[in-house]
C-alpha cells in the first residue's frame, strides 16, 4: 500500500532525475515535544534509525564527519560496523538526495530547505541574551514555543544537547519577563515568567521574576502567592526553603513597596 510519504518520495526523486532546477522543497523538522518530519505541510515518515541520524546532525548545526555521526550513534560496535550501519540506515531510508541531507564522502548536513523549530527556538534565545534592549513580540512568541528535545528519547548523546537547550530557554525567557516587565508590558512578562517557572518549576531565579513582574502590575498579592507556591515546592521536593533574596522580595510584597 502507496504511503503519502512514498508519493512524497517519488516526486521529489523525478525532480532530481530530469535535472531541473526546481527549488527545494520545504522540509519542516520538529524536535521540541518529539520528533516530527513534514514536507509541504505533508507528514513525512522515516524509519528510527534515519530519525536518529537526521536528529544528531542537526543538533550539530554544521557539517559533521560521518565517522563522528556512525560512532556516536552506534557506539558498541567497531568503527567498520559502525560505518557500515550509517550507509544503511541512509540506503533504507530512501531519503531525497541533497534534501533532507547533504552528504559528501566525509561528512553529513541538512539540506539547505529544512528548516528545524530547535534552531529558530536556539537563535532568539541567543537574540534575546544578547540584546536585552531590543527583546520583541515575536522572540516571546518564539520561545513560547517548546518542551524539551526529543522527551521520549533515551540516548546518550541527547542528554547534554537536552539540557543545553533547555537552559538557554529558561534564561531567555527570564531575561524577557525582566525587560518587559521594566518596560510596562505587564502581559507579556507575566507571560514570559510564566513559561519559564512551568520549564523548571524549582528553578527560583524563574520565580523571582515573575514576582517581580507582579509587583511592578500592582499585584502584590499575586507576587505572594508565587512566592508561597516556591515555597511549597522546594519544601516537598528538596526538603529546602527560598533563599534570603526571595525572603527579602516578599517583606517587600508584604510591606506594600513596589
Amino acid at each position: 500500500m502507496r504511503t503519502a510519504s512514498n508519493e512524497l518520495r517519488d516526486d521529489l526523486a523525478g525532480h532530481a532525475s530530469v535535472g531541473i532546477d526546481h527549488e527545494p522543497p520545504p522540509f519542516r523538522l520538529s524536535m521540541l515535544g518529539g520528533f516530527e518530519l513534514s514536507c509541504a505541510g505533508a507528514a513525512f515518515a522515516l524509519p528510527l534509525a534515519a530519525q536518529r541520524v537526521l536528529a544528531f546532525v542537526a543538533l550539530q548545526e554544521r557539517p559533521v564527519q560521518r565517522a563522528y555521526v556512525a560512532g556516536r550513534l552506534w557506539l558498541n560496535a567497531s568503527d567498520q560496523h559502525a560505518s557500515a550501519s550509517l550507509r544503511t540506515t541512509l540506503w533504507r531510508a530512501h531519503l531525497p538526495a541533497g534534501h533532507l541531507l547533504a552528504a559528501t564522502t566525509t561528512h553529513l548536513s541538512l539540506g539547505p530547505a529544512v528548516r528545524v523549530d530547535l534552531h529558530d527556538v536556539l537563535r532568539c534565545a541567543q537574540h534575546v541574551l544578547r540584546h536585552t534592549d531590543a527583546p520583541t513580540r515575536d522572540d516571546l512568541a518564539c520561545l513560547l514555543h517548546g518542551g524539551d528535545v526529543l522527551p521520549d528519547w533515551y540516548d546518550d548523546w541527547l542528554v547534554f544537547e537536552r539540557e543545553r537547550v533547555r537552559q538557554l530557554r529558561l534564561l531567555a525567557l527570564e531575561a524577557l519577563c525582566d525587560h518587559f516587565s521594566r518596560a510596562g508590558r505587564h502581559s507579556e512578562a507575566i507571560q514570559a515568567g510564566l513559561a519559564a517557572v512551568a520549564g523548571e518549576p524549582l528553578r527560583e531565579s524563574a520565580h523571582r521574576v515573575l514576582m517581580r513582574a507582579h509587583l511592578a502590575d500592582g499585584n502584590p498579592g499575586e507576587a505572594i502567592r508565587q512566592y508561597r507556591i516556591l515555597e511549597t515546592l522546594l519544601h516537598r521536593a528538596l526538603g529546602l526553603r527560598p533563599s534570603p533574596e526571595m525572603g527579602a522580595l516578599v517583606t517587600r510584597c508584604e510591606s506594600g513597596v513596589t
